[in-house]
């Protein structure tokens, strides 16, 4: 049991006493507990039991869609972090399963209070303290891991003939999915043949049959240049291991578009200030975290393919029959801790773990730009539209000193930031003056609607590549895998020149100061609310 007594006394307490309680419970974390979090996937659910974040299910819950279904909700409603303790069909501690590791909180609050939690932070950080937070290994030496004898991730042991795995409690996560994915939210581990790059990265996988997975490998990704690699040097397998239940931090990491060549746990050491304690795997030189709930060792084939899905993923539509082959990956031994945990993601329309993730591009995008001296001073990917959009706030100052057009600018940045891995779902980017705030999609909206005029402030790039899986990209009428992107320019032709005769309409730009201290102070006596 991971929850506290304190913690299952107050399901019986009334509303008033128990928000107080929650309260109380937060503060609870200490310093410590927040940093360990990050890099301990218990330590983590511990945490989120502290901030009243999690919802113990101890009835018995069928994995066959009754899990996927409860994930789900909690996507779309912002509920709490569910723990599922009674799995049916588990058996000998494989396993207990959690859900929505990096989804939204309700509280506004603490709205990114769970991925907070992920990277180290208060529960009251910002989506901008996030992005940040994400980037700060940037500047820093890459901290090689900690490599360690032994680990709880080695309690358990099964090898070879001994595994089936249909006889473990693998979710159907949506009813139309093609079959059980075990891999949703475990970390995939590959190294190059020469030993100098080792990728971390989150890919789906399905069970194929009692012994190997089906998943989802995507061209142009660190682990196809991986598994390319490995072709050119004549093998037909190389070493695999998929980890689950990992450091948080390296959870979110292998999702981020990090350089290639760069090797995400060294990466999240750097970004923590403290290296990752990994151990061998046992049949190949692959290191895994100790403290992972599962994991699987073996090969994956770099010959043998099988069909992949359908699966509901994160933009939200399902395709009838949408499937296709993709490399099988044979496990050979299963090691895992006492009573494990299997982190999944059900994805679907906003917001779970792929949005959020996806969203954290930006940042590298910003980087990058900034890097290729683009006068760009903030990015953001609205949650919203699912890593699709990406707003930049542009220095208009700068821009004006350039001497630059609107279809000079956006043509070298399109060509520029479109060929880079840091925009690879990024279909629209949109380009706003210091006047807007990106972090607001209302104020997105707003901008966008009055500023950019369809046709002529639209700038459409058909010669880079795109993300394969935007519906309008695998089941439109044009090429798969390029074009499909655009700049949206919603700079008015006189801020290209410095020039700015215009204003926002709203309460705080178009009344006094005076005036606007008045009616705030009088808000509530006059019975217009707090």
């Amino acid at each position: 049991m991971l929850l506290s007594k304190s913690s299952r006394l107050a399901r019986h307490l009334p509303t008033s006493q128990l928000h107080r309680h929650l309260r109380h419970q937060s503060s609870l974390v200490t310093k410590q507990e927040a940093i360990d979090a990050q890099l301990n996937f218990r330590t983590f659910i511990d945490v989120l039991q502290k901030d009243g974040d999690l919802a113990e299910i101890t009835r018995e819950v069928d994995p066959h869609l009754e899990v996927g279904a409860i994930v789900r909700r909690v996507s779309e409603t912002n509920a709490k972090a569910p723990l599922f303790q009674n799995v049916k069909g588990a058996k000998d501690g494989l396993f207990r399963i959690f859900g929505n590791a990096a989804s939204l909180r309700r509280s506004e609050k603490e709205r990114y209070g769970r991925i907070a939690r992920n990277i180290g932070l208060e529960p009251e950080a910002s989506w901008k303290d996030v992005l940040v937070r994400t980037q700060e290994a940037k500047t820093r030496e890459p901290m090689k891991p900690n490599i360690v004898a032994d680990g709880p991730c080695k309690q358990n042991k099964i090898f070879g003939e001994d595994i089936d795995l249909h006889k473990l409690p693998a979710p159907m996560l949506h009813a139309d999915d093609g079959g059980k994915y075990l891999q949703t939210y475990g970390v995939h581990l590959l190294r190059s043949p020469d030993g100098t790059w080792t990728n971390c990265s989150i890919f789906r996988g399905m069970i194929h049959d009692s012994r190997s997975l089906v998943c989802l490998v995507g061209t142009g990704q660190h682990n196809a240049i991986i598994r390319e690699k490995w072709i050119q040097a004549g093998k037909t397998e190389m070493p695999w291991a998929l980890a689950l239940g990992v450091p948080p931090s390296l959870n979110l990491a292998a999702a981020l578009p990090i350089p290639e060549g760069v090797t995400e746990v060294e990466y999240i050491g750097a970004q923590v200030g403290k290296p990752l304690d990994m151990v061998k795997c046992e049949l190949s030189g692959l290191e895994v975290p100790a403290t992972s709930e599962i994991v699987l060792e073996g090969t994956a084939s770099l010959v043998d393919k099988a069909y992949e899905g359908p699966f509901e993923d994160f933009l939200g539509l399902h395709f009838d029959n949408d499937k296709h082959m993709h490399p099988l990956f044979k496990v050979d031994a299963i090691t895992y801790r006492d009573d494990a945990i299997l982190p999944v993601s059900v994805p679907g329309r906003i917001t779970d773990e792929s949005h959020t993730t996806c969203a954290m591009a930006s940042e590298k995008l910003l980087s990058f730009v900034k890097d290729k001296g683009f006068p760009i001073l903030d990015a953001n990917a609205p949650l919203e539209m699912m890593g699709t959009w990406c707003a930049l706030k542009v220095d208009t100052a700068a821009l004006t000193a350039s001497k630059t057009t609107s279809k000079e600018f956006c043509e070298a940045l399109g060509q520029t930031v479109f060929r880079n891995k840091s925009s690879m779902l990024t279909n629209r980017i949109l380009l706003f003056g210091p006047d807007v705030d990106i972090y607001s999609l209302r104020d997105i909206l707003w901008a966008l609607a009055t500023r950019c005029r369809p046709g002529q402030d639209e700038f459409v790039f058909e010669d880079v590549p795109s993300f394969p899986l935007t519906p309008y990209m695998c089941h439109g009428g044009g090429s798969v895998r390029n074009g499909g992107k655009v700049i949206m320019d919603c700079l008015f032709p006189m801020e290209y020149r410095g020039e700015k005769t215009f204003h926002s309409v709203d309460f705080e730009t178009s009344y006094p100061r005076d005036i606007q201290e008045r009616v705030l102070q009088n808000w509530e006596s006059d019975g217009l609310g707090v």
